[in-house]
Parts: structure tokens; sequence; C-alpha cells
């Protein structure tokens, strides 16, 4: 869940879905540690390792772009390619160059490609982007990276209006008849490559690319599920990894009905802070001074319940009216970053004193990355595919998501009952998981800089810490704030810090806390 670039129920709905059918009764921490790879290259493989990119121009100024090939099954690579899309932008400036810094998104289904000309290639400091070849790859199944395709635009219109909050039986089964409509789109537009999506393969791809751009380490930072793929790598070629900062952290070891609590918490973290920023503002429609959080979420849910029976009118051309899904996925989104907050309350006053929901549909579209148009990208399908093939589901069955709906309540008053009704997607999923819940050590890796937000709400702190734990030469950083990761978000003290530690190899002192 990321939400870096524009991630949301991918992070707090899809992710949290995913693990194994015994996760759905069990709270504890995975005893399983990820195995390293050999280090010697499989003769199997050495074709990819030693083919040579032919660079072009992307359309975007300064930036090339090439294809990589990389078996799409590596148990058996003689069985076909997958087609992996790359980006770079050279060094600008002098100095000692270091390599190359792959950088990811999260997602898992965020294009890494997209976010290196949008961001990383133009926004990171001019110290980073003049010592080292900014890199990108899409992950297989994203982006411009052969994309799972489920849904066209007006199925997947109907498919973000799902009802996350069943008030009877007919709309249970209307939810799980969409949760099957979602995954039989995926399987019917994308067989071939839904067994292939997994983060351990897109961390081999990753290797592969690291040679071939002619890199003895692996230098890289990831964000929110970029995390999980960044520790990934680490686990299975530690003695290749390079400066690895891990920001807004994932924790690989536990269980889906953990993952799910923990998210589900974080998001009710992160509107607690919403709600006591926004009493101070004459323009909050959810209270005023005085007014407590638990009071702003009880105004909240009386807007969600009132759109559930009469959605709003919008601006939108297609004639979508704002219902509870889309206004609870646009309130959700702002959660990912408090400079969202005064568009969120400008949103909310719209739609509750002016009956337009246009303003909440616009932040719903931004996290779902719906155009003007109707399009979509295809973030959403990439991220179930990677997500439900990672883990098994949380649940199989509406009757299960029931008996756990008071946890999640619990967790969260304002979003429980959506989040977990949501974890129901991967009970559908046409292709069996070939993962599970896995603890990462990444025993002989250099320094890694795992980093934390407090009041994270996609990638709750404690993850950080339990991650930071796990791996054998961890540094945690944290950050006393809010939003989701922490790196080039306004804290002088976290951007130093790590940008320290990619240009000089420095970690940050243990315990380190920046505000």
């Amino acid at each position: 869940m990321m939400r870096t670039g524009g991630t949301l129920l991918a992070a707090a709905a899809l992710l949290a879905s995913a693990c194994s059918a015994r996760d759905a009764t069990s709270a504890t921490a995975a005893d399983a540690v990820l195995a390293a790879l050999p280090r010697a290259t499989p003769s199997a493989l050495s074709q990819y390792y030693a083919q040579k990119l032919t660079w072009r121009p992307c359309g975007v100024p300064g930036f090339e772009c090439a294809t990589m090939k990389a078996p799409r099954d590596y148990a058996s690579p003689a069985a076909g390619d997958v087609k992996l899309a790359v980006a770079r932008k050279r060094a600008t400036g002098h100095g000692k160059p270091l390599g190359s810094l792959l950088v990811n998104p999260g997602g898992p289904g965020g294009s890494a490609v997209g976010y290196l000309e949008q961001h990383a290639g133009v926004g990171y400091p001019s110290e980073i982007r003049a010592r080292y070849d900014m890199v990108a790859v899409d992950p297989r199944g994203v982006g411009q990276s052969e994309p799972v395709k489920c849904l066209d635009g007006r199925q997947m219109d109907a498919y973000a209006q799902t009802d996350l909050t069943p008030d009877n039986r007919t709309e249970v089964n209307q939810l799980v008849a969409a949760d099957k409509r979602f995954a039989e789109g995926c399987g019917r537009h994308s067989a071939g490559l839904l067994r292939h999506v997994s983060t351990v393969e897109a961390a081999r791809d990753m290797d592969i690319l690291r040679s071939v751009l002619g890199d003895r380490k692996l230098n890289y930072v990831g964000a929110s599920y970029g995390t999980f793929l960044g520790a990934t790598y680490a686990g299975l070629f530690p003695d290749r990894a390079g400066r690895l900062v891990l920001d807004g952290a994932m924790d690989p070891s536990l269980s889906s009905r953990r993952l799910n609590e923990d998210q589900t918490a974080g998001f009710e973290t992160a509107f607690q802070s919403f709600a006591k920023d926004c009493v101070r503002h004459p323009d909050c429609p959810l209270g005023g001074p005085g007014t407590s959080p638990a009071k702003v979420g009880d105004h909240l849910k009386a807007f969600f319940g009132k759109l559930d029976a009469s959605p709003l009118r919008t601006g939108d051309v297609s004639g979508r009216k704002l219902g509870e899904a889309l206004a609870t996925t646009g309130v959700i989104a702002a959660m990912y970053d408090q400079a969202a907050w005064p568009q969120l309350r400008e949103a909310l006053t719209s739609a509750m004193k002016h009956h337009d929901g246009t303003a909440l549909l616009v932040l719903s579209d931004s996290y779902y990355e719906r155009d003007a148009h109707g399009r979509y990208s295809n973030l959403m399908f990439a991220n179930t595919a990677v997500n439900c093939l990672d883990l098994p589901p949380a649940f199989s069955s509406p009757e299960e998501v029931e008996k756990a709906l008071p946890a999640f309540e619990k967790a969260s008053p304002v979003f429980g009952r959506g989040l977990g009704w949501a974890s129901l997607s991967c009970a559908y999923w046409p292709v069996r998981a070939t993962g599970e819940a896995h603890r990462i050590e990444a025993v002989g890796a250099a320094p890694i800089v795992v980093v934390g937000t407090i009041r994270d709400p996609a990638t709750p702190y404690r993850w950080a810490r339990s991650l930071a734990s796990q791996l054998s030469s961890a540094r945690l950083l944290t950050y006393d704030g809010d939003g989701h990761t922490a790196y080039g978000r306004g804290s002088k003290c976290i951007d130093s810090a790590i940008d320290a530690y990619l240009l000089r190899g420095t970690p940050p002192a243990k315990g380190k806390r920046c505000s």
C-alpha cells in the first residue's frame, strides 16, 4: 500500500486481504525465514544476465527507456520470457559516480517508470541525481511491463462503487458477485501471467537488471510495498544488497488477520489526527472547537449512511453519483498526506452542506488512477494479482468476514466495516497463491535503512519496528509525523539522514528520531 504516486485501497484493502488460510484465525508472526538463493548464477539464466539493453528516448526529456527480458517462470526459464519496461536518467553532475539507484513507489501496482519520470528523476535531491543514474523498472504485470488486465472502464466504474458495508444478504451476495466478476475478468484477460507476478519473481528480475546495468550491488529506495520488494531482494541476495532505503515499511511476517487489523487501526489513527486538525478550522463540516475525534467520526459515519441510501449528484460526464463507497475512498485517499486535509475539508463541505459530491469524487478518482475519459491505469488489477499470489486469502467466505467484523470495527469505528469486507477479494482468485508469510533476515547484507512514520495510515509504525528487528543489519529511522512515508515530505532531519546514507554509505545513528 503504498500511496506514493497514487495507491490506497490497493494498499488498504487488497494488501490486507493477502495471507494464508491458517492466518485467517492466527494473529501471530510467521516462523519461516526467506532463504537466500545460491550466489552463483544458474546456467539457465546466463542469457538474461548477459543481455544488452538498447536505450532509446522515452518521450520525456532527459530520460532513456529500454526493454529487458526475464524468464516468465524461473523454475522453467526455457518456457518463455516476460518483457519489462526500464527507464533511466543519467547522473547529471560531477564527482565519483555511485552507479545506479533503483526506485519503486509501492502498490503493488504503482508504475516505477512513471514515478521516476514524474518525481524521483526530477525531484530527488540534486546531490543524489548528480551521483547516481536514476533507474526504474515496472515490475512484471505493472504499467508498461505486460500489464495485468481485468475490466474495462465501465466495468471498473461499477466495481469501484461496490457497497463494502452490506446491510443484508442480498447486498452481501452483490459484493461477492462483484469480487467474482473482477477475478474472472483478470483470469480471462491475463491468464498466462497471473501465476508469475509474485514479489519474489519481481525481486529476481531486479537482480537481472542490476547485472545488466553493470552494478556490483543494488542500490535502492522503495516506499510502502516497495519496502517489501526491497527487503525480499535483500533476503534473496544479501551479498548483492548495497544501500537500501525502505520507507514506510511492511512487515512480511504477519498473518493477514493481523496485517488487516493493523492497517485498519492505522487509518483510524490518521483519521483521529485529521479530526483534531479539522475542528480547529472554521470550514470543518464535521464539528467545531472542542468536538472530540470520536464525535467527528460519528458525524462522518452518519454522512456515509445517508449516501448509502441517497447518493449525491456530481459533475461527472458519465453520470456517476457519489455513493458511500466512492465517498469513503475519497476520504481515505486524503489520509495519506496531511497536505490533502484542506482539500478534504472543502470536499466534505461541498458534499455535506451543498449536496455536491464532485470534489469527493475527484479524490476517489485520483486514488483509483481514473482519468477524465473514464480510463483506469492497471494499478488495481496488478495490485490484486500480486497480493493474491504472494499470500493466500485472509477469508474464504462471507461468513468468516462477518465473524471478524467486530475486531475490525474496534480497530476503526469509521472504516473498519468496509476494510473488513474488502479483505474477501482474494477468496475468488483464479490462481492459487505461491507464497506465505515469512520473516526476512538477510544475513550478511550491508546496513539497510528502515524508515517508519509514527502516524502512518497505510504502513503502521509497528511494521517498521518489526522489519528492522528481523533484518540482521537494519537501522530504524523514525519520523514523528503524519502521512504515508517520510523521505522528501518536508522533514530536513529525515532527508539529510537518508541523503547521507545514499551518498556516503553512513547509516543513521541507532535510535534516531526526527520530526
